[in-house]
């Protein structure tokens, strides 16, 4: 079984990350959204309310949602996975995937990095952008699955 890592903040996941999820499903066996547990971004949502938000809006057969500390290359091993999938929505992503592509292949060099496109209506949408609109309760349905939209009213709130 080939089997995939889509590794990510996903804060909130967003159309755009869905998209991914969708393309990668047919390429591989059974794909892993993994949420990163990275402090260092300072996510509005805790790992595990990522976790749940993604497996509420993400109900695909072959994909299961996880999340992950530390090296990538590493958990990707534990996993089994033959493959890493990263969203390139425009130009300006590329220069820093590929730098992350090439040290992944030099900590692993049985790993792969797939990239993947979305569909163009998603390509000027990132996460960031959502929380900011949201942060004004600007309308950001277009960009999230309804029940994210809530999740995101309900932290604003707070």
């Amino acid at each position: 079984m080939k089997k995939a890592i889509y590794p990510g903040t996903f804060d909130p996941v967003t159309y755009g990350h869905l998209d991914i999820i969708k393309r990668a499903v047919r390429l591989f066996d059974h794909v892993i959204v993994s949420v990163a547990e990275s402090a260092a971004k300072n996510p509005l949502f805790t790992a595990e309310e990522r976790v749940v938000m993604i497996r509420e809006v993400c109900e695909i057969d072959n994909v299961s949602v996880d999340r992950f500390k530390g090296l990538l290359v590493d958990y990707a091993t534990e996993q089994n996975a033959v493959a890493l999938i990263r969203g390139l929505r425009a130009v300006s992503d590329f220069e820093y995937e590929f730098q992350m592509a090439l040290v992944n292949r030099k900590l692993s060099e049985e790993l792969s990095t797939v990239f993947l496109m979305p569909h163009e209506q998603y390509t000027h949408l990132n996460s960031s952008i959502v929380r900011e609109v949201a942060s004004f309760g600007g309308d950001v349905s277009p960009y999230v699955p309804p029940q994210i939209v809530q999740y995101l009213k309900e932290k604003f709130s707070e």
